[in-house]
């Protein structure tokens, strides 16, 4: 019945985000002109549909790090992964600039996987496993990436460029420019697959080995699935920050730690987080909008520190 409720509740939101913006849309679907239905294909559906598969992206990247890491406070955020995923975009701006769309999701890809890897060998070479450590050192790892990539911005002179990567954003989703994301849905579908196999990993390798699982081929595709995630969202939305980190979390304290259990209810919860914080962007300010990562990042700070306090609660 939760399940049932958290759908309605994400179908509701769907509907209403047709009808907020600078362009009203008639409730009365039968009486839009053309003009109308142009806004609806052409703006209003793709934004829909880029927040749906990036909200529950996100959080299921989030989901995953986090039983593999065996640490609530790890997201693609705090692991340098989403970092990489930038610098990646500024390498195939640099190198690959009349290069597809694809060739540079590609590029991104390859950087957000090296980066994952990264993270996890810094993880193995940590003594010290305590829960604020590990995130503290991927938060470090990922400025480390994030200045490598603006000091090659300013050189080449790519600040802007680079700049409009950093800010999610949904305002200039439009049709023919979102598409890429559809690449993400195999991998949702993966991650079910794999879901009961990462819920063992995260019972730490040796357990999880003497079970007769290859804890290091699961990790490998793990990070895969969070690095493809990440980099196309990155690539055509931008950073958001803290969404795989809260959602997966409350989650977690509502329904467990089965990742097969509540992989759809992360992907309905990180969906309908994101829609609330989309509109709240559109309406705070209107008629100007209010980059998505600001909402979100507002939002998700406050809840992250409760988080935070709470562990020990939480625990």
């Amino acid at each position: 019945m939760k399940r049932l409720v958290l759908f309605i509740i994400f179908l509701f939101l769907a509907v209403v985000s047709h009808f907020i913006g600078v362009e009203k849309l008639p409730i009365h679907i039968n009486t839009w002109s053309s003009h109308e239905l142009d806004i609806f294909l052409f703006s209003r559906f793709p934004r829909l549909i880029s927040i749906i598969i990036a909200g529950a992206g996100i959080s299921i990247c989030g989901m995953i790090m986090q039983s593999l890491t065996q640490n609530k406070f790890v997201s693609p955020t705090t692991a340098g992964t989403m970092d990489a995923a930038r610098l990646g975009v500024l390498v195939s701006l640099l190198f690959f600039t009349g290069s597809s769309l694809f060739v540079k999701m590609s590029v991104a890809f390859l950087f957000a996987l090296a980066g994952s890897f990264v993270f996890m060998k810094i993880l193995d070479s940590i003594s010290i496993r305590d829960t604020i450590l590990i995130p503290l050192v991927g938060l470090m790892f990922g400025n480390i990436l994030s200045s490598i990539a603006t000091f090659f911005a300013v050189k080449f002179d790519l600040v802007q460029n680079i700049s409009s990567w950093l800010a999610g954003d949904f305002s200039m989703i439009m049709k023919g420019r979102y598409e890429i994301l559809y690449l993400s849905i195999p991998l949702f579908i993966l991650a079910y697959i794999y879901a009961n196999k990462f819920t063992v990993s995260g019972m730490g390798e040796t357990f999880a080995s003497n079970l007769g699982l290859s804890y290091r081929a699961v990790m490998q595709i793990g990070l895969v699935i969070v690095s493809f995630i990440t980099a196309t969202v990155v690539l055509t939305v931008g950073m958001i920050p803290f969404l795989g980190l809260i959602v997966p979390n409350i989650i977690s304290i509502l329904k467990g730690d089965h990742l097969q259990k509540n992989l759809m209810d992360t992907a309905l919860f990180g969906a309908s987080f994101l829609l609330v914080c989309d509109m709240i962007g559109r309406v705070i300010l209107y008629p100007y909008e209010v980059s998505i990562s600001l909402v979100v990042g507002i939002i998700g700070s406050v809840i992250f520190l409760i988080l935070l306090f709470r562990r020990k609660s939480y625990a």
